[in-house]
Order: structure tokens, then sequence, then C-alpha cells
């Protein structure tokens, strides 16, 4: 199974308060079904519902479903950096609309800080599954879908680098023991973080790309 992030550009903030305590939330489109999306993949949409539902048990109606601010690099949820917990997860044609209160931890306070100050924030999806290329040219997302979480905050959905993108998303995740571990390309990973600045990742891209399937 392959780690996969989808991300939304813009969700709207909410400010509700409730016995004097106000309490900020974001809200707006966290998954799409039924398209081509910007990563060349598509979600059919009753892979997205069987997986929405599931979710929703286990993790949103239990209080469960959390999030972090910025991009992690595996399907897991690390506690330390969660910034907001997702509150409700519907659907709405080949859109699940999705809530999340931003919490008074130390990710969710720089959150709040980031809002406060008129920051665009967007929301990224994280998961893991198969991913299936079609005659069209796009990858199919199969039905082994699973979610990490509805929504990571990032405050640049466009970000980081595709290249840097790519190598992560390409990571291959495997069981073991019933923990999801990756299998590849943790090298690449380590020496693209010793690259201080956008300049010497583009000179090295090529080497990197190179050893990183020297390693498969």
């Amino acid at each position: 199974m392959k780690l996969i992030r989808e991300e939304i550009e813009a969700v709207e903030v909410i400010v509700e308060q409730r016995n004097g305590k106000k309490n900020l939330f974001i809200e707006g489109v966290f998954l799409q079904g039924e398209i081509k999306n910007r990563n060349g993949r598509m979600y059919p949409i009753q892979t997205l519902a069987n997986e929405v539902n599931r979710y929703n048990e286990n993790f949103v109606q239990k209080g469960r479903a959390l999030g972090e601010l910025g991009h992690p690099d595996g399907p897991t949820v690390n506690l330390d950096r969660v910034s907001h917990k997702i509150t409700s997860l519907r659907q709405e044609g080949n859109n699940f609309i999705g809530k999340a209160q931003i919490l008074s931890t130390p990710m969710g306070n720089i959150a709040k800080s980031l809002l406060g100050e008129g920051v665009k924030l967007g929301v990224s999806s994280r998961g893991v599954g198969s991913l299936n290329k079609c005659s069209e040219g796009y990858s199919v997302v199969g039905e082994d879908f699973t979610l990490a979480t509805a929504a990571d905050i990032v405050a640049d959905p466009s970000a980081p680098d595709a290249f840097v993108n790519g190598i992560m998303e390409g990571k291959e995740w495997v069981w073991d023991g019933g923990i999801l571990r990756e299998r590849y390309a943790e090298k690449t990973y380590k020496r693209i973080n010793t690259l201080v600045d956008q300049k010497q990742l583009d000179e090295q891209k090529l080497g990197l790309f190179q050893d990183f399937l020297a390693n498969l």
C-alpha cells in the first residue's frame, strides 16, 4: 500500500461560543470523489463513502478523529503534533464536507495564531491504499483505501516540492505485527532533510531520484 495525500486549498474559519468560551473551527471540503485531481488520482465515490462510514463510526463518533499541523511523512497520527479534532464528516454529492475544532495543544495554538493573523490555511487528507493505473493515464484508488486522517492542516497546500511529495508518497507501507511500516525511501528522505534550501534540492534532484530507484 502507498501513502496517499490529497490537498484542498481553502477552508472556512468559524468561531462558536459556548458557555462564554470561544471555540475555533475550520470547515469545508475534505475529500472529493469521481474527479481526476491534480495529483493524477481519482477516488471512486463508493470507495470513499465506505471508508468515510468506517472512519465516522470508529473515529469521529468516538472523539478519536485527530489531525496534525503540517505534512507528516507517514500514515500514523503523531499525538505530539495534533492540532485539531474532526467533529463531523458528511457526504454532499461527490464531496465530503468536514468540520474540525482547533485544540489548545501546542500545534493547535500555532494554528490559532496563524488563523488569527489572516493566514490562508488548507487541509490535506492522508491514508494508505493501492493505486491502479487506468488507460486514460490517471490512477484509480483501490477499495483497500484506509484513512489515517480526513484532514491535516497545511499552510501551503501546493507544498512541499512535487519531487519530494512524489518520493514520500512512493514509499510502500506494509503491515508488520499490526503496525504500518515503510519499506522504501527512508535513506532518500533522510538525505532530503539535510538539504537546507530549495536551490540545493533542485541541484540534487536527479541524483536523489537515481539513488531512490536503485534501492527499489
